[in-house]
């Protein structure tokens, strides 16, 4: 499924609205309703794979352990990336405040994880990157690009606060009142027929329209075709 962007998957005591709820509007005519395979933060859009049988879930989580699925996400940084291809491995651990909200930082003793972000332009001030994660930690493309000094736009926890204000402001122009963090492909084999098979999920229309108000500095031909 595309799933948009302030939808979140699991519940918890403050959060009644969620897509694990809205499952069993899922079965599409299957005796179950579907597992999900995988998931996405609250304010992340895009791809999310749901397994209709447990067998096809069993396949998927084994594939995601061996690293053999491929997925890709675009996110608009602040400031101007300097590399076209660019590998981060930082360790993250993860950790609660005192307020009881769980965070990440990177931190030498932490989870081994690993990010290969790829230049795909420059709109203004901002860079379009697009993300390949090689593991799968708790908020990793976020603490990576926080940690390299280029915070998501729109990041409530690990972004820059006073410019994510500023893009959300009602007059704001261009406007931005998410996170830019999209998950745009995921790549997998089919669990019964063993074909490559790719989920595409366009870019949502808020975050092509904060794009193209810039003239692009150095588009790639990676670049979402929304723009």
């Amino acid at each position: 499924i595309d799933k948009p962007a302030g939808l979140a998957v699991q519940g918890g005591t403050s959060t009644p609205h969620h897509l694990d709820a809205m499952l069993d509007a899922l079965k599409f005519g299957h005796h179950e309703r579907p597992r999900l395979v995988h998931r996405l933060d609250r304010e992340t859009s895009g791809v999310l794979l749901l397994a209709k049988k447990r067998s096809a879930l069993v396949a998927l989580h084994e594939q995601i352990r061996e690293g053999q699925l491929d997925k890709r996400y675009f996110a608009a940084v602040k400031g101007v990336w300097p590399h076209k291809r660019q590998h981060i491995k930082a360790p993250l651990h993860k950790f609660t405040t005192p307020e009881g909200e769980r965070r990440v930082r990177v931190q030498a003793d932490g989870q081994p994880s690993h990010t290969i972000f790829n230049k795909v332009g420059v709109f203004g001030p901002y860079t379009l990157l697009e993300a390949e994660l090689k593991t799968g930690r708790t908020h990793q493309i976020r603490v990576h690009l926080a940690h390299a000094g280029f915070p998501i736009l729109g990041d409530d926890k690990y972004g820059d606060f006073a410019l994510n204000k500023a893009l959300s402001r009602a007059n704001a122009s261009p406007r931005l009142a998410r996170m830019f963090l999209h998950a745009h492909r995921v790549q997998l084999t089919h669990p019964q027929s063993g074909e490559i098979v790719t989920f595409n999920a366009p870019l949502p229309a808020e975050c092509a329209e904060f794009l193209n108000a810039f003239q692009p500095q150095s588009p790639d031909s990676d670049a979402p075709a929304a723009l």
